[in-house]
């Protein structure tokens, strides 16, 4: 069976949470609220919502980014083997970089 792909509607942006290690390189094991960033990897983006005169209102983040999620929301989506989660664009909290 062919993979889906999974584009979301209006304003919605589909996340692939990133895990981070709960030890070291070195084998140290790291307390679990040390490694309790609540990120993830944009895989996809909706159109945007329309404004009252019917122009596109784009959505913020794009495929890519690696976003700030908020603690909890967001609907989980299940897509092969793979887990996402669907959020609005503006429950996103901000945009991380290098």
């Amino acid at each position: 069976m062919a993979a889906r792909r999974l584009i979301p509607t209006l304003n919605r942006v589909l996340v692939e949470k990133i895990v981070q290690p709960s030890k070291t390189t070195a084998g140290i094991l790291l307390p679990e609220k040390s490694s309790k960033l609540n990120s993830g990897k944009v895989i996809a983006v909706g159109p945007g919502l329309r404004d009252k005169a019917g122009n596109n209102i784009p959505a913020v983040v794009k495929e890519g980014d690696t976003v700030l999620l908020p603690e909890y929301g967001g609907t989980q989506v299940k897509l092969g083997e793979k887990e996402y989660h669907l959020f609005r664009d503006e429950d996103m909290l901000g945009t991380l970089h290098d």
